[in-house]
């Protein structure tokens, strides 16, 4: 019985909290973790225990006397941090085990404590590991060269990323310092690719992964409000206040604009008709203070209704209490993201979670019903991973010569070589990326050593350089000497200006560029407000989802009328084209213009379009519909269709070309601007582009073409 098979003061800890029994994660975790000394993966759905399935038999098992840091827990964000830690911190005092925070914002006499008498756990973010890294070298060994265990929460939040190289680095660099093997224990409600998961660990042959498949209700409603405006339609937020006013509510659009919007809407809508004043936004751009006590509020308020309208800053694991409902407005871009948002309802024994879904567009429905219909196939979108990193790995490289405070070029590439985040890259690669530093003035040699170089210097004393994730340029929104948040800078940033923000509506009084302020005052004109709006790739699996929907006839019981009409139209729109197998694609033909629809991801998208660029056609593409608008009469673009395989070898050399019109292209990654030429081709090839799927997409399909008029419906 697993629950035997823990400690007596961990058996105390479950008796006080009254559990009637333990989880299915949990108890299959406690059975394997206690007699086992394997990496694992954790993967249950949300508010199913996966903490404590991880802690449970990882505090029965460890000897917190050793020396040390013994346990190092991993999170994506602060905030997730600070929730987590009452919860250790509770648990752990069972056993009298010291736990410790570690970011920016944590107490500073409890980390030098930790410093002086390292034990116990530590909580930390991957930047924070990196800063110790590279100032505080000296302390890295001291704190975890006793690891026994390394738990990272929301591991898919950082699988394909870079945020996920760098972590992988990390992990490599603490393995290399440990004195024996730490185990890797990661958490997630929605792994798109177990066996990049288990990448993580460095061992993936001694990693398992244990899955609770246990199912939750969830209730979806779809529903359609046509907008052709840039605000949403008034019925929508009639019909979504209705759907807030007595409830607890999250809402999630995708951009801070649109938050901002709906939280500021839904608020005059309530103020107006007497109903609740709890109506919140919460983003990255709200001050930190704001939202936290939003988060606070939500989880201790007993029996106010609320609706907090947020980004993807509430879609992991923060603990808000429970939540009845989650609305989405539009599509999301992945499976994985509407499945965390939808997991953050329904978070009680034995509650449903309640999903929502408002859509705008016809084809922001149809992603919309993609994304959900592949979810019930038990499908996530899996992660795009990069196989050569080279941008992290030369932010790794500067951030092991600056802690080292100088190595010999042989054993820095031998130690990068063994490094598991670049397993791929070659010696001669990891050379040549070190002479082209060295020629900028990023390293220098001395005394046999590679040191940091003067350009060097400017790049890793920076606050910045702790980081893998472009942060914008943010300028700070004060009222009266309050800070609001912060806003990225844009021209259309002047006096006079409204702006939303933190749930409400500011009027621009002064924008000082030289300290990044700007100065608001409480809004009463009534004029349109900034937006604010973001975008994220598609994946080809949610685009050819779309198209296999619009190719079906059955109704969809969980759409609306409106809904389930506006699906109908778009079928009928396609009908014509009469598609009889998968690799085909619809070209609708105008006069002098053709539309293509592709239904393949973004990046291989962008590849398209570039390389009907390369052949001469000019073309724009429309990423909600997949579409590439193509300036050419159809039997062009038919012949040039089947020769565009033959421009691979020109490829590197457009790029080249189109890198110096548009520097600023390379800005998607942050290092980027740091790697040859050479390499920033890679890089665009791999990352911004897929021009190996692009040419494999090329040689599957083939284009059916039709007229307006032979159109149906």
């Amino acid at each position: 019985m697993p629950y035997n098979h823990l400690s007596e003061p961990i058996r105390r800890y479950i008796r006080d909290k009254r559990w009637e029994k333990l989880r299915p994660i949990q108890a299959a975790a406690i059975n394997r973790i206690i007699d086992s000394d394997d990496h694992f993966i954790l993967a249950s759905r949300t508010a199913s225990g996966k903490t404590e399935a991880a802690f449970l038999p990882i505090l029965s098992k460890t000897d917190f006397h050793e020396p040390g840091i013994q346990v190092l827990y991993i999170s994506p964000l602060i905030a997730l941090i600070n929730d987590q830690f009452n919860r250790v911190e509770e648990l752990c005092g069972y056993l009298d085990v010291s736990v410790t925070k570690w970011h920016g914002e944590a107490n500073k006499s409890q980390k030098e404590k930790a410093l002086k008498n390292p034990g116990g756990i530590m909580l930390i973010t991957p930047e924070s590991l990196e800063a110790m890294f590279v100032h505080r070298p000296y302390n890295i060994r001291k704190l975890f060269s006793n690891l026994k265990y390394v738990v990272i929460d929301e591991i898919h939040s950082f699988i394909g990323s870079d945020r996920g190289t760098q972590l992988k680095s990390i992990l490599s660099r603490l393995q290399e310092i440990n004195t024996s093997r730490f185990c890797v224990i990661g958490l997630s409600a929605t792994i798109g690719d177990y066996n990049e998961a288990k990448q993580f660990t460095g061992d993936p042959e001694h990693t398992k992964v244990l899955i609770d498949k246990t199912a939750k209700e969830i209730h979806s409603d779809f529903r359609y409000f046509k907008n052709d405006a840039v605000e949403l339609p008034l019925e929508l937020l009639k019909d979504l206040y209705i759907e807030s006013r007595q409830s607890k509510m999250l809402i999630f659009p995708n951009s801070r604009g649109r938050t901002e919007e709906i939280a500021v809407k839904l608020k005059k809508i309530s103020e107006r008709v007497g109903g609740h004043p709890y109506y919140f936004s919460h983003h990255s751009s709200v001050d930190r203070n704001v939202r936290e006590y939003i988060e606070y509020f939500a989880k201790n308020n007993q029996h106010n209704f609320f609706a907090i309208t947020c980004t993807s800053t509430l879609e992991l694991g923060i603990d808000i209490g429970s939540v009845d409902k989650v609305a989405q407005i539009d599509a999301t871009n992945s499976v994985a993201s509407l499945i965390q948002r939808v997991g953050r309802s329904g978070r009680k024994e034995g509650a449903s979670s309640n999903l929502l879904l408002y859509a705008t567009d016809p084809w922001e429905l149809l992603q919309s019903i993609a994304c959900w219909e592949l979810y019930k196939e038990g499908i996530i979108d899996p992660p795009e991973v990069v196989v050569k990193p080279y941008d992290i790995f030369i932010h790794q490289l500067l951030s092991i010569v600056k802690g080292r405070s100088g190595i010999e070029e042989p054993v820095l590439v031998d130690e990068l070589l063994m490094n598991n985040a670049f397993r791929h890259i070659t010696n001669q690669e990891m050379e040549e990326i070190i002479s082209y530093l060295i020629k900028a003035d990023m390293l220098e040699r001395a005394g046999g050593e590679l040191i940091i170089g003067l350009e060097g210097e400017l790049v890793v004393n920076s606050r910045e350089f702790y980081t893998v994730f472009k942060s914008e340029d943010g300028f700070k929104v004060v009222c009266e000497g309050n800070t609001i948040g912060e806003v990225p800078f844009s021209p259309l940033i002047m006096e006079g200006e409204n702006l939303f923000l933190a749930a409400k509506i500011w009027k621009i009084s002064t924008v000082d560029l030289k300290s990044q302020k700007i100065i608001v005052m409480p809004a009463k004109d009534g004029k349109r407000p900034i937006f604010f709006g973001t975008g994220a790739p598609v994946h080809p699996v949610i685009r050819e989802k779309m198209l296999q929907l619009l190719l079906q006839t059955h109704d969809i019981d969980y759409l609306d009328e409106a809904a389930m009409d506006e699906l109908r139209k778009l079928r009928a729109s396609f009908a014509g084209f009469k598609l009889t197998h998968r690799h085909q694609r619809p070209l609708l033909i105008h006069d002098n213009r053709c539309e293509l629809y592709t239904f393949t991801g973004t990046k291989i998208n962008r590849a398209l379009s570039c390389l009907l660029t390369l052949s001469g056609i000019q073309n724009a593409i429309g990423e909600t519909s997949s579409e590439i608008d193509i300036e050419e009469l159809p039997s062009v673009v038919k012949h040039c269709w089947k020769n565009l395989p033959s421009l691979r070898s020109e490829v590197d050399h457009y790029l080249v070309n189109l890198l110096q019109e548009k520097p600023n292209l390379i800005n998607f990654s942050k290092w980027g601007y740091l790697l040859p030429q050479k390499y920033q081709i890679d890089l665009l090839k791999n990352r911004y582009y897929d021009f190996n799927g692009a040419f494999e997409y090329i040689e599957q399909t083939s284009l059916v073409s039709m007229t307006p008029e032979n159109k149906k419906g």
